[in-house]
């Protein structure tokens, strides 16, 4: 590496570490997250350590299981490529049925891949992770249509549509963005499945819901890829909107 690409290395390093503690600092600002912080860490950093990672230079990943009412909560070093499974937090209350969110006001939660692209320390439920919901693979499949927005994981328990931890869990599960997000992870992902899919889960699938099956089938070799080699799979999206694993 020459001396200008150095520069402009470390130039880019310093823009970023600029940034990340600017979005720290600011979150830390808010009163609801100086408690979460105050109350959270220590159980936050015990997570961790009892999966042998010892400070908070993670990425996470978050997988939402409708049916079970789980999110599972996973995490690993950066020097690491595979995830541990860090703890689940249980949905305390849900909306609609299972099936992908299509059109606003539905009630739906919406299914597919997604990842973290807001976080509201001012929320009405207390503090609230926001979703890239419409991504892609919406848009295509509700193209002329309305399928809505403010798609959330947040506090309280109530929704419509969005994923409730209860106030005390989502604390946690905003440290852990929050650290996530600050230590370089620019996207979190969240997966939200209708159920773990399982082979015999997708026979239930079909036999409710018939006309969902090919979507549901383009979610599932996500699901096999991670639990088979717990790193999380790319993917593209094809015109139909159905997911492509590429990994």
């Amino acid at each position: 590496m020459n001396k200008k690409s150095i520069f402009i290395l470390l130039i880019t390093l310093m823009t970023f570490s600029g940034i990340a503690q600017t979005f720290v600092s600011e979150q830390r600002k808010n009163s609801r997250v100086k408690t979460a912080y105050s109350e959270k860490e220590a159980i936050v950093k015990k997570l961790l350590s009892d999966n042998k990672i010892e400070n908070f230079n993670i990425d996470i990943y978050i997988r939402v299981f409708k049916q079970e009412k789980i999110v599972e909560l996973w995490a690993k070093s950066k020097t690491v490529k595979i995830y541990s499974h860090i703890t689940d937090y249980k949905i305390c209350s849900s909306s609609g049925e299972l099936g992908p969110k299509r059109l606003q006001g539905d009630g739906q939660t919406p299914e597919g891949f997604y990842f973290i692209n807001r976080f509201n320390p001012y929320s009405n439920f207390y503090l609230s992770l926001g979703l890239n919901f419409p991504n892609q693979a919406d848009k295509i499949v509700t193209a002329g249509t309305q399928p809505g927005g403010d798609i959330f994981i947040h506090g309280s328990c109530v929704t419509i549509g969005c994923v409730p931890l209860t106030d005390e869990k989502i604390k946690e599960l905003y440290i852990f963005a929050i650290e996530a997000k600050s230590h370089g992870q620019e996207k979190v992902p969240v997966h939200i499945y209708p159920c773990k899919m399982t082979t015999e889960n997708i026979v239930v699938l079909k036999k409710n819901n018939s006309s969902l099956i090919t979507f549901w089938e383009s979610l599932k070799p996500a699901y096999d890829n991670f639990e088979k080699n717990k790193t999380v799979p790319s993917f593209t999206v094809d015109k139909k909107g159905n997911y492509v694993i590429k990994n």
